[in-house]
């Protein structure tokens, strides 16, 4: 499975995608599983964040992306190569601290097929929670 958040910078998706990767490591049904966390700073590394995540999730490994991958497109496309093993999770905030960082320009938020995570008023446990139940409801954990 490929867990793949996206959005501005400073909104929270290093660690949410670390507590993921985490929370996989120590789930029962991953034992002798790996679960790899790739968190590459600038949308310009998509390419390599969509080849090495193939790899990855081909050789029987869960993989948590955390990345500003600015083409709605380009994320659309990659999507639609992996089926049922990706999930898209837009995470976004109002907060203070994600509104002083410079914004990625043309970045395009998902309009279909993601799960919308709203960190403005929550802490990353809170997040972390919300985005846990919702991926027990889809049954991608």
């Amino acid at each position: 499975m490929i867990y793949w958040f996206t959005g501005q910078r400073g909104v929270g998706k290093t660690v949410l995608g670390t507590k993921l990767r985490d929370f996989l490591q120590t789930e029962k049904r991953n034992w002798r599983k790996d679960v790899f966390l790739i968190d590459f700073p600038h949308h310009s590394q998509l390419a390599q964040a969509q080849i090495i995540s193939t790899f990855l999730s081909e050789n029987n490994c869960d993989v948590v992306v955390a990345m500003t991958d600015a083409s709605k497109q380009n994320r659309d496309e990659f999507k639609s190569l992996i089926n049922d093993n990706i999930i898209e999770i837009y995470v976004h905030s109002n907060r203070k601290k994600s509104k002083d960082l410079p914004k990625i320009d043309g970045y395009e938020q998902p309009t279909e097929n993601f799960f919308d995570l709203d960190t403005t008023s929550d802490n990353s446990t809170q997040s972390f929670t919300k985005l846990i139940h919702h991926l027990k409801e889809i049954n991608k954990l």
